[in-house]
């Protein structure tokens, strides 16, 4: 399992660049940033900050949309970043959340995301690409592959990310529920005739220590997850697992100016269980054993979402004390 994290962009500059170059000295291969323009800075000039304070790190939105990022400009951008970086780029996208939420607009249909992945990838790898009647190709680009991992939990973007995504991107800490989504992902590759593997990432936050206080600190996580299921509830009903959706009965709404923020009130319905159950608390040892059920469900990175007031302790902690036990646990398994 390789391991990532993720920042919401609202720590000043010289922190995001100090986590991040204590993030790959860690021993973190992905570093990805949340895209809300709006609630945060935006992504790009950070990313590219980001580049220059590394030397191996891989990077990514976590997640971008077709609604706010014109394809072209989004495929433009991370080129650049392709070329600034030698080819360390990533592109995680979905349908739309905080983003186009706090604009008073609603996710972009899946035939939008399709269409968005196919023009963005083909544009960044060096091809001509026909886009809304026209031909497309950047005669300037170094051409490098372009990793897509689309977000999603419901069957049509599980589906459309067997089909066409290098990896799907699960925000969600939940071994059972990762299981089910990616067994989900898996079918549709195979039905749709593919032979290469798609990865699978388990985005969650952490608290390394008191998990009472650990709790408090990432009971914002489930919150988030509820936008998102409140929407497939609507949509697919009884075709979602129980155990995803029965926490939601109580949500009372959500502020998106309380995004992603530890001890907001849009947490208030959300339940110790559920907080257990979708993020990582504890001991070092907790986290191991959390971490070792998501790896033989199938999770192939593990992107911690850094949000829990502690960022750097807490990363600190799982760098030096989580992900070292975890290769040794796992290596002892694997034999």
């Amino acid at each position: 399992m390789q391991f990532g994290f993720t920042l919401k962009p609202s720590h000043s500059i010289e922190q995001t660049l100090e986590l991040t170059r204590r993030a790959e000295a860690l021993g973190f291969e992905y570093g990805w940033l949340f895209d809300s323009h709006v609630l945060w800075r935006d992504p790009y000039p950070l990313l590219t900050l980001m580049i220059g304070a590394t030397s191996t790190m891989r990077f990514g939105t976590c997640v971008t949309n077709p609604a706010t990022r014109e394809p072209s400009v989004t495929a433009s951008s991370l080129a650049v970043l392709n070329e600034l970086s030698g080819g360390r780029m990533d592109l995680g996208i979905g349908r739309g959340d905080s983003a186009i939420r706090v604009l008073g607009k609603g996710p972009t249909s899946m035939k939008d995301l399709e269409e968005t992945v196919r023009v963005v990838r083909a544009l960044v790898e060096g091809q001509t690409v026909e886009y809304e009647g026209s031909a497309l190709k950047f005669d300037w680009v170094e051409a490098h592959h372009l990793p897509v991992w689309i977000a999603g939990y419901g069957p049509m973007a599980l589906g459309l990310a067997g089909r066409v995504a290098d990896g799907a991107l699960l925000q969600i800490g939940d071994p059972d529920l990762i299981r089910w989504f990616a067994g989900q992902v898996h079918d549709a590759a195979a039905a749709s005739g593919r032979t290469t593997r798609v990865k699978v990432m388990a985005a969650a936050p952490s608290y390394i220590g008191d998990a009472a206080t650990g709790r408090e600190r990432i009971r914002w996580f489930p919150a988030l997850v509820g936008n998102h299921v409140v929407d497939l509830i609507s949509k697919y009903k009884g075709e979602l697992p129980e155990s995803l959706t029965r926490y939601v009965r109580n949500r009372e709404g959500y502020n998106y100016l309380h995004h992603a923020e530890v001890g907001s009130s849009n947490a208030s319905f959300v339940t110790d269980d559920i907080v257990e159950r979708f993020g990582l608390l504890g001991s070092v040892e907790d986290h191991v054993k959390k971490l070792l059920e998501l790896r033989d469900a199938g999770v192939d990175q593990f992107n911690l979402y850094l949000m829990n007031g502690d960022e750097p302790e807490q990363l600190e902690l799982f760098g030096n004390k989580v992900i070292p036990a975890y290769k040794a646990a796992a290596a002892a398994t694997s034999r």
